[in-house]
């Protein structure tokens, strides 16, 4: 800006008949009162309006100057410019100072969103069923089947979940298939099975997962009628990080149980099947589960959170130690009942339970929320740093870097799946196309 201009027009302005500085009537037709913008400093009459620019601000500064001699003024201008000149600069300084804190703002809140919430995954119509080759079925639930599948292109294997629109409809199982997918489309961790992308046809939807062909961990413990408390150990800790993960992400997985754990070549652990999964930030009610696993306050149809989940942990460190689970019953009522009444026992004279695992069992598996462990003021941190697992590195356990207990005894890379039970096949569908009377239903399948 032109200061020395501007010193000229107003000196020009200074010796022609002062003009009112009563705004026009229109001025009030905006719909919002006339307040003034600048420092109370400035004179009175001088405040009836907004400076619109540079000039008129500077106007202000002289207006209750004009009756005095003419070194006078010429001083008082001089003065004045200076004075000009240092509020420009001191707000073109504010106006930096307050873009780099927005900026600053803005880039630790991206980091923050980053850490607490990750990117959901853009998934549909990553592939069709022309992109593999269906081998055979892995295993059968209410509404659909899970495949391994070949892929056309590069030759891997996959697990496929196939889902009947209909059937899922009628189940009014809609949102926990879209939540399954969202979630799924979220996580990314070592201990969690990831999906490829999804696809859907007229009558059914497709999750492309990974392949994990170690089997369950209820089949293994199954063999083995009880795991050793070292095994229970590991594989409680890695199921942990999983859920603490989860829970970091304000997710709830809800059914946590053997069967939804899979074993790597390797032996490690993999959570599979998030269709009770949910993003929860607070409470929520839904009654969903496994009756062995389900917490009293699911049960009892309370709004619940993230500690229905250390309930259900609870359980699975039981049942891995003693091979059943502790409120277990023939007939599912009678399961909720036992689980009511939350009252736990240890058999007597055994030796699954250690000093240490009756604790930490005594401390998860309690009906009071308010005690129990994982939902108190340290949160998983007092799950981690329970003398059970004391001797855990978990650093060393999330990178992997950890012997494990047991390898299945399968060939890589060629589609193994002697660990999964076999199923009668069917004549399927797959790939029709069609009315779709469910399609939108699934929108982002």
């Amino acid at each position: 800006m032109d200061y020395n201009q501007v010193h000229l027009n107003t000196i020009q302005q200074l010796n022609e008949p002062q003009k009112s500085n009563t705004p026009p009537a229109q001025s009030h037709m905006i719909g919002m009162p006339i307040v003034p913008v600048y420092p109370t400093e400035y004179p009175s009459d001088s405040m009836q309006h907004s400076p619109p620019d540079s000039t008129s601000r500077f106007q202000h500064l002289l207006v209750h100057h004009r009756n005095e001699d003419p070194q006078t003024q010429k001083y008082i201008q001089e003065h004045h410019i200076r004075q000009l000149l240092r509020l420009e600069k001191e707000e073109q300084q504010q106006k930096e100072l307050q873009q780099q804190q927005q900026e600053q703002e803005q880039t630790e809140q991206g980091e923050s969103e980053s850490t607490e919430q990750p990117s959901i995954r853009v998934t549909k119509d990553k592939y069709n069923i022309n992109d593999f080759r269906l081998v055979r079925t892995l295993g059968t639930g209410s509404f659909g089947r899970v495949h391994l599948v070949r892929s056309v292109h590069n030759g891997r294997y996959y697990a496929m979940k196939v889902l009947r629109k209909r059937q899922v409809a009628k189940a009014k199982q809609i949102e926990h298939t879209n939540d399954e997918r969202k979630i799924l489309a979220m996580v990314q961790h070592p201990f969690i099975t990831r999906m490829w992308g999804t696809f859907q046809d007229s009558k059914s939807i497709f999750l492309v997962m990974e392949y994990i062909e170690g089997g369950e961990l209820f089949s293994l413990l199954r063999k083995s009628k009880t795991f050793p408390n070292q095994v229970a150990k590991f594989y409680a800790a890695e199921a942990f990080l999983a859920l603490e993960y989860l829970h970091s992400h304000n997710i709830i997985y809800r059914d946590l149980k053997p069967e939804n754990i899979l074993l790597t070549k390797s032996g490690h652990i993999k959570l599979t099947d998030f269709g009770f999964a949910k993003e929860v930030k607070l409470k929520t009610y839904t009654l969903c589960g496994t009756p062995d696993y389900i917490a009293p306050e699911v049960i009892a149809v309370q709004p619940y959170n993230r500690a229905a989940d250390w309930w259900s942990f609870g359980i699975l460190i039981y049942e891995m130690l003693s091979g059943t689970t502790p409120f277990y019953d023939q007939s599912p009522m009678k399961t909720y009942e036992n689980i009511t009444r939350c009252e736990l026992r240890f058999p007597p004279g055994d030796s699954f339970f250690q000093a240490d695992s009756r604790d930490l069992l005594t401390k998860l598996i309690t009906k009071d929320v308010t005690y129990r462990l994982g939902n108190l003021q340290n949160g998983s941190y007092d799950i981690k740093s329970h003398a059970w697992f004391q001797e855990v590195v978990w650093e060393n356990l999330l990178n992997g870097n950890i012997e494990t207990p047991y390898e299945p005894n399968i060939p890589s890379g060629v589609g193994d799946s002697s660990q999964f039970d076999h199923y009668p096949e069917d004549e399927y569908d797959y790939g029709v196309q069609g009315k779709d009377e469910f399609g939108y239903l699934f929108p982002d399948f």
